[in-house]
């Protein structure tokens, strides 16, 4: 009888979880090309991962999941950029080329956009400038339904190993920017707001973004 029970509870799982795996679809991205070639100058940190071979796998997200931060409003720590507008930060063009990136001032500094709504969270990309080998430091991506970013705080990444940033000493890699951005899992946090931090990169002491996407489903 137990034995029969059972079987039919490994069934019913099984079932729930074709199910599951029938409403989830490949996250689907639109990437720039590559523009640096040759042999990247060699990047030395301790935290910095290794390189991948091939393409990146598929990261599989709710079936209707869209890009919810195209031409959304964009707010900075640097109200001032050095270049560029924070409006391309959300425009759709991630080629990095000149005209298409956002320079922030040195030291800690974030970017951050508004939804317009609370939204289910699937996964984030994020562009840095990504037409050189570099590293930017204390990457940090945080959720937040506060726009203040001082209550109901979700980390989502965190790779600021040394806490330079003062938001806790955080245990992922640091990496290498190119043309896929780097995709951050979002594992369904509800949040209306979505804040990045940096602290320079490994050229020089500036803060630089291409573009962020934030996909997801607005609540119902």
């Amino acid at each position: 009888m137990i034995s029969k029970k059972l079987s039919l509870l490994l069934a019913l799982a099984a079932l729930l979880g074709s199910a599951r795996a029938a409403d989830e679809v490949p996250l689907k991205l639109e990437l720039p090309r590559p523009l640096f070639v040759g042999t990247p100058r060699p990047v030395q940190l301790a935290n910095l991962e290794k390189p991948r071979n091939g393409r990146r796998p598929d990261l599989m997200v709710p079936a209707g999941t869209v890009n919810l931060s195209k031409d959304k409003t964009v707010t900075s720590s640097d109200s001032l950029p050095v270049v560029g507008e924070l409006s391309l930060i959300t425009d759709g063009d991630k080629t990095g080329a000149d005209g298409s990136y956002v320079e922030l001032g040195p030291g800690v500094q974030w970017v951050q956009i508004d939804l317009g709504a609370p939204a289910k969270l699937a996964a984030i990309v994020v562009w840095h400038f990504h037409s050189q080998a570099r590293v930017y430091h204390a990457v940090v991506a945080q959720v937040s339904d506060d726009p203040e970013f001082k209550k109901g705080v979700r980390t989502l990444f965190n790779n600021d190993d040394t806490n330079s940033a003062g938001l806790g000493a955080g245990t992922d890699p640091a990496y290498i920017e190119t043309f896929e951005g780097r995709l951050i899992e979002a594992h369904g946090a509800t949040a209306r707001y979505v804040r990045f931090y940096s602290t320079g990169n490994t050229s020089d002491e500036l803060n630089h973004y291409v573009e962020v996407e934030v996909h997801g489903q607005l609540v119902k």
